[in-house]
Formats: C-alpha cells, structure tokens, sequence
C-alpha cells in the first residue's frame, strides 16, 4: 500500500457510484459545463458493473414520468432511452377482494407514467458516460476512513490513496461508510417482510401494463420489461413473510411458478419460467438529519424505503436534483459548497417532500398488509371509487409519477 503526504484536492467527493452516486456525478459535470466553471469531482465505488455491483444487479426499477421529466433536463436520459421499456397502465388490486383500478397513461395525455430500466445494463451505460466526463474516478476503491474538517474532509482509500474535499455527498446506500465513520444515528422499521426479486417470462405480451397486487402477506408488483428473443418477460417484486421467502427461493420453478399464479392470478397471463431468484429484508430506514458537517446523504444512504410504490429511486433523484440546485446557487454567489449555509439549506428545501414520503409509503404497507375487516374494507372501497370517479385519480397520478414536473403540472391539470 502506497501513502501520500499530499491529498488530492476536490470540491466534491461523491462516495458510492451506484445510480444516485453516478447520476449526481453526472449532473455536477453537465452543471460545471454550462457554468463554464472548473469543478472538481471525485467519484469512490466499489465495484464497476457487471463485477458484483450490489447497486447495479438483475434487478429492475421503475422511473416515474417525474424523474424521466428531469434526467432528460440533465442531459442523461436521452443516453439511456434505448433501455427504457415504457409503463404506459397500471392495475391496482386487492386479492380476494372487490377492490381495483387503473391508471392509464392516455387518460392523462401522456405517452407513459414511467419508464423500466434494468440496473446492471444502466449501471454499464452511466459508467461509460462519466469516462467520458470530468469527472476522476476511483475504481475499484472503498473509503477506510473520512476525518471532518473546518475547511474540508479529508478521506483515506483503502489502497492509501488521499482526498481532501470541501463537500463530501454520501450516496453509498444502507450501510454507509460515512454515516457509520461519523457515527450518526439511523432510524429503523422492520416490516419483517422480504421481497423475493426475480425476472419472469409469460405466455403472452404485457403490452406495457404494470401491476399491484395487495395480498396477504404483501404487495405483489409485476413490472414490464424490454423482449428477448421475442419472448415477453417481466419483472417481479414479491414481499412475503420470511419464511414464506425462505421456501419460495429454494422452492423448484413449476412450484414457484405456481404459487406466483395463485397469488396474483392470470391478468398477466401465465407464467412460464423464472430466472435467478434473489431476496431483500424489507425495512424502512432513515436519517432524521441527512447532512453532517461538509457532508449530505443522499439516496439509500439518506432513507431506505420499502417497494410498495416504488418510489425508492425516485426520491433519491429529488435528493439529488436539489443539491444540484443548491449549489449552482452557491457557485452564482461565489460561496462555500461545503459549508453551513448550503447543507442547512439542503436539508431546509428536502424536508417536507422526505417526510411525507416517508410517512406515505409506511401508510401504504401498514394498511395494505393488515387482514383486519375495517382496514381491507376501506382500502377496497377507495379503490373502487378511483375506478368509479376517474377525477380522483389526478391526485394519485401525480404521486405514481413523482414529480410536479411542468410537463407533468400541465397535462394534469
């Protein structure tokens, strides 16, 4: 291992180079261009994709309309449209229940309410595009330690590399290095599920509908993703009781496949293979101050959310989008972007959108995993009235897309 007296100076130091991570690095490179504005910027990852990356594996997420609104804002959606399969309706229901409904993406005048992407593919496109950036990149390298500074962090790597930063942005998920140097307090709701996550072919095309199935053990949600071979496939979130995980993920694929029917049923046809199955304790963890001295969390390392409305990378990008904004204002003022000014109003500006997240989804997965009669017959009525006064729908649209984009605003109403 190799030491040096001189640390490399940055402006910011980005710690984790998953999609939060690399889509921030990205964002502060499109902005110091546009400034026409040296700024310098360090990313520290792990792993590159396609090598064990736990933030780019087979899994799939959903982007909202919102987010795609904004990432194409940054310049980075256009790169990654061609991985994109579009969300264009989707199917809420309640198992055993009367309780259902639809949101359709051409009752709102627009060509999709979100777009699928697989991770390990994007994960292999954002590296491309930030070597193609000023950007400096340490990878494969990890952060053995980060020592707060009055004027600046300063970061060891694990091969004895030296940083000094004036703004160090932790996007390196649950289990964050620099939450865990710093010693800061995080906040924890075991929803003791797990989501057992895997890639499933059907007997016939999608046809760019997603779906949400309430049942009682959890929600259960089938995403449409990208054909192979001209074989339709989709991707599926299952939150089951542990246990009922464990059999699930060593059971024999005709027995998955047949318990995947039984619980959400034949909407989307009949399932015929399953790819590699993987599982995820389901918790919702979160920092009640996601910022520290010269440092903001951001993404999975700032709140973990549970699935249910898939909103866990979406509002991670909002984190993002706003320090984005913050400190394009502190570069205009000639200010600090490390200092107490920009942090505090960081936090100031995420607040309200984090806490009301938050508490959304935790109502969601409480009232939606609860058998008791009061609780499933007012869930199944609420969606029977969305299906019965499409007006009502509007509120939720906005929400399902997570943003109130100005294309989104107006195509509302």
């Amino acid at each position: 291992m190799t030491t040096s007296s001189d640390p490399k100076q940055f402006d910011i130091a980005i710690v984790g180079g998953a999609m939060a991570g690399a889509t921030l690095a990205l964002g502060l490179a499109n902005l110091a261009q546009k400034r026409q504005q040296v700024l310098r910027i360090a990313l520290i990852e792990a792993n590159r994709p396609g090598d064990g990356h736990p933030g780019f594996d087979a899994r799939s997420i959903a982007i909202a309309q919102g987010s795609i609104f904004e990432l194409t804002r940054l310049g980075i959606w256009p790169k990654l449209a061609h991985l994109g399969t579009a969300i264009e309706n989707i199917h809420v229901s309640d198992r055993g229940h009367f309780g259902m409904t639809t949101l359709n993406a051409k009752d709102f005048h627009l060509p999709y309410l979100g777009q699928v992407v697989e991770l390990e593919r994007v994960g292999a496109k954002l590296f491309s595009l930030l070597e193609q950036q000023d950007v400096s990149l340490f990878c494969p390298s990890k952060v053995a330690s980060i020592v707060a500074g009055v004027d600046a962090q300063q970061l060891m790597l694990d091969d004895g590399t030296a940083l000094s930063a004036k703004l160090v942005v932790a996007a390196d998920g649950l289990h964050s290095k620099v939450r865990q140097d710093f010693k800061l307090p995080l906040e924890q709701v075991d929803f003791e599920q797990v989501a057992v996550v895997a890639n499933v072919l059907t007997d016939k095309p999608h046809q760019e509908w997603a779906y949400e199935r309430f049942t009682d053990s959890g929600p259960l949600a089938i995403l449409p993703m990208a054909n192979v071979d001209g074989q339709s496939r989709v991707s599926l979130v299952w939150a089951l009781a542990p246990e009922h995980a464990e059999l699930m993920l060593g059971a024999e694929k005709p027995a998955f496949l047949d318990a995947l029917q039984d619980a959400f049923g034949h909407r989307a046809g009949r399932f015929i293979d399953v790819g590699e199955r993987y599982a995820y304790p389901l918790k919702l963890s979160y920092m009640a101050r996601p910022i520290y001295q010269r440092t903001v969390f951001i993404g999975n390392a700032a709140q973990t959310l549970h699935p249910i409305a898939g909103q866990g990378f979406n509002l991670g990008l909002r984190d993002l989008v706003c320090l984005l904004e913050v400190v394009d204002e502190a570069l205009e003022r000639g200010e600090d972007i490390g200092g107490a000014k920009l942090t505090h109003e960081y936090l100031s500006r995420r607040r309200q959108d984090r806490d009301t997240t938050i508490t959304n989804v935790e109502f969601l997965v409480r009232g939606f995993s609860n058998q008791h009669w009061p609780l499933v017959a007012g869930r199944n009525l609420g969606l029977r009235l969305l299906s019965w006064c499409p007006p009502l729908k509007t509120p939720i649209a906005r929400k399902a897309m997570g943003w109130k984009s100005p294309q989104s605003a107006s195509q509302l109403g």
